[in-house]
């Protein structure tokens, strides 16, 4: 037994150094997010210096998320056709994908009414008046907003198996992955190679990921600077009550609503989970948009704790039908406009805009400028004399799709955890470790 005890010690001492590589790569990642934020202040400096110059930086922004969005549709792929293929029973995948469904609409209907009930206390529209300039720039905004139900659902099939690639159609990207994954689930021990084949791509694809984040402050820097540069403080004051209530109540929304839930189901704290989150929260902040973080946000879940079929069927699934933020924008944007328009909706109207955006809520699905133009929308189908006041909304919508993506990236959290632990494929040892501190997420 002596003899063992060198071994052990060889052991420790072969096992200490491996965890000394992992702060470098942490502080890599670190400085990267440093970087962020030295980009967006210095954007925020130019575009008050130089406005005219910062607009011209706009395609910098643009392409570093269209470099992102590049990305989504091979990340939802492989991590669907893995989640689903790798399960034995097709009822377990069902299961989880209609509890995922029940609570996103759950959730969804509760931030449209807390939309709602904070636009009908603050009537932030109440005083404004709509401008020929701002009645043509809404008009603008309804351009591809409208969509029917059966348009929406008959835009989920793809023309062919593969231009849902090629064509970056979310929803049609989850469409095919979840066919695969279940024929790769039917095929049992013949399709194990495919995923395997399929793990190994998904290997690649977020080794590109990794090496594109890179680009995240040019890309943050352009996107602040044109922004800043474009509105400047002038679009912001007689709009600040609306843009104050809307983060209010995400914030409230967030803390209050997702956090009682996330406590009560799971036992975790929400502000455990949003510190784990950071990073993420940052990258959105400098994008305005959610998708930015949709293929970190799968990794960390996965890292958490949660079971790779529950992240691979409710994260893609919640980047299009569980989108918090976008429903509270919807409810607030519409009483602000209709006020504004001295046109106010009585109650009965407002239930019946709230059951209408229920849906064309669905539709908004996590990219810059999408609430607008479903906002656009669906006053178009439910009330065309509110649309021209659209306009009104457009100078700071730019800093409100920042509140909304950040909610909407909250929002898909919980679920994932809330989801995980309701079909128990989660390991609370594991999520109280991660997010402790412990096991530190290193990518």
């Amino acid at each position: 037994m002596a003899a063992q005890t060198p071994p052990s010690g060889d052991i420790a001492e072969e096992t200490a150094p491996p965890a000394e590589p992992a702060p470098k790569k942490r502080d890599r990642t670190h400085y990267l997010y440093l970087a962020v934020i030295g980009a967006v202040l210095l954007g925020i400096v130019v575009g008050f210096a130089a406005p005219g110059v910062a607009v011209q930086l706009k395609p910098l922004g643009t392409g570093f998320v269209n470099l992102i969005k590049m990305m989504i549709s091979p990340v939802i792929f492989c991590t669907i056709v893995l989640g689903v293929g790798s399960v034995r029973k097709a009822a377990k995948v069902g299961a989880v994908g209609g509890l995922a469904l029940a609570y996103f609409m759950v959730m969804s209907t509760v931030a449209l009414a807390i939309g709602l009930v904070v636009g009908n206390v603050l009537e932030p529209g109440s005083g404004l008046h709509l401008t020929e300039a701002v009645r043509h720039a809404g008009q603008a905004q309804t351009t591809g907003g409208a969509e029917s139900l059966s348009g929406f659902l008959m835009g989920m099939i793809p023309t062919t198996l593969v231009s849902a690639f090629t064509q970056g159609e979310v929803l049609q990207t989850l469409l095919v992955a979840l066919l695969v994954g279940f024929a790769l689930q039917g095929l049992g021990t013949a399709g194990e190679p495919v995923l395997r084949g399929v793990g190994h791509l998904q290997k690649l694809v977020f080794r590109v990921l990794a090496m594109i984040m890179w680009a995240a402050p040019v890309g943050a820097f352009g996107a602040m600077a044109a922004v800043v540069g474009e509105t400047g403080l002038g679009a912001l004051k007689d709009l600040a009550l609306l843009m104050g209530g809307f983060y209010l109540t995400c914030l409230l929304f967030v803390i209050v609503v997702l956090g009682t839930l996330l406590r009560l189901v799971a036992g975790v704290n929400i502000f455990a989970l949003l510190r784990y989150l950071g990073r993420e929260f940052l990258l959105i902040l400098s994008t305005s948009s959610s998708e930015s973080a949709l293929p970190r946000l799968i990794a960390k879940m996965e890292h958490l704790g949660v079971s790779r079929s529950v992240v691979g069927i409710t994260v893609p699934t919640g980047y299009s039908f569980n989108l918090d933020g976008t429903a509270i924008y919807l409810t607030m944007a519409s009483l602000f406009v209709a006020d504004a328009m001295d046109k106010p909706l009585s109650l009965g109207q407002q239930l019946s805009l709230l059951v209408f955006m229920i849906i064309a809520s669905k539709g908004a699905a996590g990219v810059t400028g999408a609430g607008m133009a479903t906002l656009a929308g669906g006053l178009q189908s439910h009330r065309p004399e509110l649309v021209d006041g659209v306009g009104l909304i457009v100078g700071i919508d730019r800093f409100m799709s920042e509140a909304r993506a950040l909610t909407n990236f909250a929002g898909n959290a919980v679920a994932t955890v809330v989801v995980g632990t309701w079909t128990k494929e989660v390991d609370r040892g594991r999520v109280a470790a991660v997010l402790a501190g412990r096991e530190p997420f290193v990518g």
